[in-house]
């Protein structure tokens, strides 16, 4: 009895002294725990399958985040409105975001030149939506997030950046495991680097191909490595007839026999254009945990899309 007591007392200990790490995606789960490993927590608010773009943390998710030491935001829309209720919640909170440091580029929208009035349209009403109800969201609102992309995970050379962010606050937070931290993070970075390399090696037989995916998520990874993504949504909504056209002769142009998806998106428009052109779907997803073998098997799935 005793030596079971010692084993429980010594579990409580440990738990008790880990630091308790909130993150949006799960991504970033990945990301603190290959420099952190065992020494933290790790609680995530947007679930596999849902969209950070709409995302309503859960109540047990809340209470989770009044444990948190530190919140790692990281752009994605769903932050424009909950970020200041978390700050509420829990007034102790550190909220660190990962993405300073990285110059974000433009959402990358597919539209045809007509529609560019009704896209003028769409951003005028989404202000004035906007300015009367902050909270109310759109069913893929992406676009109230100030029409930057924050899919910054997807690129292993903008993730040294946000190491580095995660790095200095867990040092800054939990000092005596700084070389801990230090040497999990060098690790980290040289992990990075030959990613890189190998993701390279992968797409060079595709470099300056196109590829078609529903939701825009994959731009960073595209311009990355020389690649061209062309986005099935128009203004975060499925395309009308007139431009699915427009995408199925776009297709053909590029020779593109897969439309990739993600199951946090519809994957309708994808089917009818992969029917239209003889090709097939496939889903790829930017927000798994296995995020370097999905990013490995997003570029495998690029190539083979090309053969």
């Amino acid at each position: 009895m005793k030596i079971i007591f010692m084993v429980c007392v010594s579990l409580i200990t440990l738990f008790a002294n880990k630091l308790e790490v909130t993150v949006s995606i799960v991504p970033q789960k990945y990301f603190v725990e290959k420099i952190a490993q065992d020494k933290v927590n790790v609680n995530v608010m947007v679930l596999p399958g849902f969209s950070p773009a709409t995302y309503e943390p859960k109540t047990s998710q809340m209470k989770s985040l009044a444990q948190s030491s530190v919140y790692f935001s990281i752009g994605v829309p769903f932050e424009n409105v909950w970020l200041e209720r978390f700050k509420s919640a829990n007034k102790s909170l550190n909220i660190v975001d990962t993405s300073r440091g990285i110059t974000k580029a433009l959402m990358q929208e597919h539209h045809h030149e007509e529609e560019d009035e009704e896209a003028h349209e769409h951003d005028h009403e989404e202000h004035q939506h906007h300015e009367h109800d902050n909270e109310k969201k759109d069913e893929h609102d992406d676009h109230a997030h100030n029409g930057l992309d924050p899919h910054i995970w997807v690129d292993p050379l903008l993730v040294k950046q946000q190491a580095k962010t995660i790095y200095e606050t867990l040092v800054a937070l939990d000092k005596r495991h700084a070389a801990f931290y230090q040497a999990n993070y060098e690790n980290f970075l040289k992990e990075l680097d030959a990613l890189y390399l190998e993701l390279k090696t992968i797409l060079a037989p595709v470099k300056n191909k196109a590829f078609m995916v529903f939701h825009p998520s994959w731009g960073y990874f595209a311009t990355r490595f020389n690649l061209e993504q062309i986005a099935v949504e128009v203004l975060g909504k499925e395309p009308k007839p007139n431009q699915l056209i427009g995408l199925i002769e776009e297709a053909k142009e590029h020779n593109i026999k897969t439309v990739f998806v993600s199951p946090e998106f519809s994957q309708k428009s994808a089917k009818v254009i992969a029917s239209s052109i003889g090709g097939k779907v496939v889903s790829i997803t930017s927000l798994s945990l296995q995020w370097k073998e999905n990013l490995i098997f997003a570029a495998h799935s690029i190539v083979d899309s090309h053969r």
